[in-house]
């Protein structure tokens, strides 16, 4: 049967008048955008949005693949609520299994420093921080790949190493100047028991440095900026989930403070603020939870090893001092 609506008698379908295809509604005479999803005139891909480069703008910190959920989307208060609550409910999970484990060795008749150490850090942090990190991307529907590309846990490059080196020394150095101004004003922080059973037992210290490398920069920047700030830069622009996610994990220390009363642990929480605010930035800058895990667990180390090096050298160092002032020519 002849097709009404053809310009042949034949059926064949009529030429368009600009020599596209009638059946895939071939470009237009404007030059705009042809339905088959070709690419328009001005080069732009009709398929794709434009990627803001505003790094003001919130974002996704990595595109989520086509057969998963979408990233992003919910009301701001929604993604606010969310990402400081899993990094709450990971510092509920620390405490509770170091709760477990002070049961346990009581029952036990207590365990040794060493022991204690690693039930406490390793067992302790990678259950409560990774773990609860996990569970919650996992309720939101992300594999094994998209986990991995949503927090950036990649290689880092030379650039990503010499960044992660030089923001750690550069962060101890205006720590040790704000401890400074805060010890000369009579006023004394609250201390970390680590630090303080480290100071008892310097033998151990090594060992901690080791681990701030393979379990504290890893498992806490993990939780804190991958998981907490990431969620939050998918509502927020850099800056505001930078400070929010520095307002989660400077208080979350307050579990480890002992002494100086209130105003001691409110500031070496406030102390705390301003590492971790370098340590978001960085995440933001690079992309990559190794960088700034690495550059965590540095940070940690130099003033671990600065301990050892006062507490196993002192005497010497006081020495070395008085010898050296001896010969100043002035």
């Amino acid at each position: 049967m002849t097709d009404p609506s053809s310009g042949d008698p034949n059926g064949s379908p009529a030429s368009a008048p600009d020599g596209g295809s009638p059946t895939d509604g071939g470009p237009p005479a404007d030059g705009g955008s042809p339905t088959d999803g070709g690419p328009p005139a001005d080069g732009g891909s009709p398929t794709e949005a434009s990627v803001s480069t505003d790094a003001t703008a919130p974002t996704d910190r990595a595109a989520p693949a086509d057969d998963g959920p979408p990233i992003g989307g919910d009301s701001l208060p929604r993604t606010v609520g969310s990402a400081v609550g899993v990094g709450v409910l990971g510092v509920l999970a620390y405490v509770a299994v170091s709760l477990v484990f002070a049961q346990v060795g009581q029952l036990v008749g207590g365990f040794s420093l060493g022991v204690s150490l690693a039930l406490s850090l390793v067992v302790g942090q990678y259950v409560a921080f990774v773990g609860t990190g996990l569970a919650y991307l996992r309720l939101r529907g992300f594999d094994r790949a998209r986990i991995v590309a949503y927090l950036g846990i990649e290689r880092p490059s030379l650039l990503g190493l010499v960044i992660a080196v030089v923001g750690a020394v550069a962060t101890f150095a205006v720590a040790l100047t704000l401890s400074a101004v805060v010890a000369s004003s009579g006023v004394e922080p609250a201390q970390n028991q680590g630090a303080a059973v480290a100071m008892q037992n310097p033998a151990i210290i090594p060992a901690i440095v080791l681990a701030m490398f393979l379990v504290v920069g890893p498992c806490e920047e993990f939780l804190f900026r991958g998981v907490v700030q990431s969620r939050l830069r998918e509502s927020l622009p850099a800056a505001p989930a930078i400070v929010v996610a520095s307002a989660v994990f400077a208080p979350a220390h307050v579990i480890s403070l002992s002494g100086g009363g209130a105003s001691g642990v409110a500031i070496a929480i406030g102390l705390l603020v301003f590492p971790s605010l370098l340590f978001g930035a960085v995440y933001e800058y690079t992309g990559n939870l190794v960088v700034v895990a690495l550059m965590h667990a540095l940070y940690n180390s130099i003033l671990l090893s600065l301990l050892y090096i006062v507490i196993a050298y002192g005497p010497e160092l006081e020495r070395a001092a008085a010898a050296g002032a001896a010969l100043l020519p002035v």
